[in-house]
């Protein structure tokens, strides 16, 4: 049957970009990869940068690709808490800032001592990490930035995507959420916590919500879905049911519940959760776990002395490997920046009186068997918090392809697993805007039809008795 809609995707991860082609028959969804790019990083004068330009052509290729297809919309999404600030002109004043740039080191406390943690958390109900936009405004005002002086508007990444498209200058709420300096009390920016950290308050746009019309890029309406990516991979997760987590896995693991109304208590703090936006009046509370990134990074550092893998023989290593040996804790603050990580899982393990993991097989499977341990731990924090047990854990997004990673997590909760689909944030992204478009007529249905869409695979729990005393060790190494 010939596609009823076609919607564009544009989708920005950590390692890499693409435009999708997504196309609606009133009954499902077929993807069509119209163009791929990788999302490299570039340093100057010891400052870690995205680098932006690069990214707008490729998008701009991307587009260009996709217009033989007569697109009803185009829709943007990318990851969280990096911005671009524009002058009067609204030129952009320097390329975005890198989150995991150093820049933000020990800035957390000097926030701190100017505003308690706890009316922080009570005007944001945002997690706690460097990288939040907070804390990398606060590190420019503490240096006394030339750029805040005569920045006019803040833009976060996918806003400043959505400027150069349209000419809007707005702010989506799912990824406004993100920068801790929201107020989802309210719905509105916390001016009032921006004026005690002299952060300059009347640059930070009007807040849109997923599935705003924000103009037309060559014609093309250009749609604003949850245009942060976890945002858009929430919204395709394919369940029929209220009563599951979601764990987003990709660069970050991002594991949590949907709920209808921000939690701001003080166990939500004292777990250091997150209230993220989600689309159409839901909230996305959960917590970050640092994710496939230490993998990347291992294998990075692989490559860099000769030795190249493929994740695919990364994890057939890891299958080959004996199990529970020795785990850390992915969360650790050391996990954060670019370096040598099988040297520092070594050294981990080595602190803490573990057998020291020499091999690739074992480095990778300490890996995997300490992020599904992880997952256990914020699964339970988040739960208890929100007083919502849960009976599945849905896993959608690019590491749903791990299927050893997606075993050892049924292991590690107890709970069945559901993966897919794969391509989540690029699902969820085109179902708002067929939503807006009058194709769909809410996210239920969306998620119907995603749920509808061949690919799932389900895993059950095994070998519990050996997974509780593995859990029992990784809650030692945090105390």
């Amino acid at each position: 049957m010939p596609a009823k809609k076609t919607v564009l995707a544009v989708d920005l991860g950590a390692e890499s970009g693409r435009v999708m082609a997504v196309h609606f028959d009133g009954r499902g969804m077929a993807l069509e990869e119209l163009h791929r790019f990788p999302n490299t990083t570039v340093t100057i004068n010891g400052t870690l940068y995205w680098d932006f330009p690069r990214l707008w052509g490729d998008i701009q290729a991307g587009i260009e690709k996709g217009k033989a297809l007569q697109p009803a919309s185009i829709g943007v999404d990318t990851w969280g808490v990096d911005f671009g600030l524009l002058d009067s002109q609204g030129d952009l004043i320097g390329n975005p800032v890198h989150y995991r740039d150093s820049r933000t080191n020990g800035i957390m406390e000097h926030a701190f001592a100017k505003v308690p943690q706890a009316e922080i958390f009570a005007q944001t109900g945002l997690q706690f990490m460097p990288i939040n936009t907070l804390y990398q405004l606060l590190s420019m005002v503490e240096r006394g930035s030339p750029q805040l002086q005569i920045a006019e508007t803040f833009l976060t990444a996918p806003d400043l995507l959505n400027y150069w498209l349209t000419g809007a200058k707005v702010c989506e709420f799912s990824n406004a959420t993100t920068t801790q300096l929201l107020n989802p009390t309210t719905g509105n920016w916390a001016a009032d916590l921006m004026d005690k950290l002299d952060i300059p308050s009347y640059i930070f746009p009007e807040i849109v919500q997923p599935g705003t019309r924000l103009g037309t890029y060559d014609g093309i309406p250009v749609i604003a879905p949850a245009c942060h990516d976890t945002g858009s991979a929430v919204a395709a997760v394919p369940t029929r049911q209220v009563d599951f987590a979601y764990l987003s896995s990709g660069t970050w693991s991002l594991l949590g519940l949907e709920v209808d109304e921000p939690i701001l208590t003080p166990d939500a703090l004292a777990a250091n959760v997150t209230n993220e936006g989600g689309v159409y009046g839901t909230y996305r509370f959960l917590k970050n776990i640092a994710g496939l990134w230490i993998l990347q990074q291992c294998r990075a550092t692989w490559a860099a002395n000769g030795n190249t893998y493929s994740y695919a023989e990364l994890v057939e290593l890891a299958q080959q490997a004996e199990p529970l040996t020795a785990v850390f804790d992915p969360n650790d603050p050391a996990f954060l920046a670019p370096g040598d990580y099988p040297q520092l899982i070594r050294e981990r393990c080595h602190q803490t009186d573990q057998p020291v993991p020499e091999t690739v097989g074992v480095v990778v499977r300490s890996v995997l068997e300490s992020l599904a341990l992880a997952y256990r731990q914020v699964l339970e924090q988040v739960t208890t918090v929100a007083g919502q047990p849960v009976s599945v854990l849905h896993i959608v997004g690019g590491g749903t392809q791990n299927k050893l990673l997606n075993q050892l997590t049924a292991n590690a909760t107890g709970l069945p697993v559901v993966t897919g689909p794969i391509e989540a944030t690029v699902i969820g992204n085109a179902a708002v805007q067929l939503i807006t478009l009058g194709e769909l007529a809410n996210i239920g249905e969306a998620r119907q039809i995603v749920a509808g869409m061949a690919g799932a695979e389900r895993y059950e729990p095994e070998d519990r008795a050996e997974w509780d005393e593995a859990y029992a060790r990784f809650q030692a190494l945090q105390k």
